[in-house]
């Protein structure tokens, strides 16, 4: 098999949660410029609008379909659309996850440990199990994050959280294979929106922040360099690995 070949997705169907904007939007209009039909979804309708026409201006196919991933009749039905628009479904893409803020264990209340597990964990388990129940063969692929990994002070719900979506992701790996590939990828420090909400941070401070946290590369993340790392996993260049969780965090 050539190069080109092996990152094609000609004639399949990929559905991609939190793609209205920041990392979900990066991943959606890269498997469509690999050739994906795309299900771009989120709770905002004006955003996943904006990213699907993006993607058909671009000579894409998507279609966008509002998505609560905390409700499992919403993701259900977001399964049910894509289906009924593109007839199968072969890479489904959990990306929606978020903290309430950086909270020191004292202060942490029930309510932001019950949202932040129900966005970042619950929300992944909803998407597998939907996912799995819809597909035939393919991939399916949770963003994670660097957190998950070790200890992260002040911010262990999420951190606990993104853990979990590891160990669920091998977890199915196991049990969804040979037919379906179940992957992760452990997101380092990307300045999106909620990064510069959570994190408290500016535009400016982040060559400062990038620089305090030592990260070997220098800069911080974009969307991009966790698109590709998700394309890798969706296609058949990575046909021989389930159950994994891919680092991409600059060597942070």
């Amino acid at each position: 098999m050539d190069i080109p070949a092996l990152f094609d997705l000609s004639g399949q169907t990929a559905v991609v949660t939190g793609s209205g904007k920041g990392i979900g939007e990066g991943i959606a209009k890269l498997l469509s410029e690999a050739g994906a039909n795309v299900v771009v979804s989120s709770r905002t309708e004006k955003d996943i609008k904006k990213v699907a026409d993006q993607i058909s201006s671009d000579g894409g196919t998507s279609i966008p379909i509002v998505c609560d991933v905390t409700d499992d009749d919403q993701v259900r039905a977001l399964a049910k659309g894509a289906l009924d628009t593109f007839g199968k479904i072969d890479i489904w893409v959990n990306n929606v996850g978020g903290s309430t803020g950086r909270t020191p264990l004292k202060e942490l209340t029930r309510e932001d440990w019950d949202q932040t597990v129900a966005l970042t964990l619950t929300s992944v388990f909803i998407g597998c199990q939907v996912a799995a129940m819809n597909m035939v063969k393919g991939s399916i692929v949770n963003i994670s994050s660097r957190s998950s990994w070790g200890a992260v002070p002040n911010n262990s719900h999420y951190a606990a959280a993104k853990a979990g979506v590891n160990v669920l992701t091998a977890s199915l790996a196991h049990e969804l294979g040979p037919e379906i590939r179940c992957n992760a990828v452990a997101s380092g420090a990307v300045p999106t929106e909620i990064f510069f909400e959570v994190m408290d941070l500016k535009p400016e401070d982040l060559p400062a922040y990038a620089k305090e946290t030592g990260v070997p590369l220098g800069r911080l993340g974009s969307p991009q360099d966790i698109a590709g790392a998700v394309l890798f996993l969706c296609s058949e260049a990575s046909s021989w690995m389930t159950g994994e969780v891919m680092t991409v965090s600059g060597g942070r």
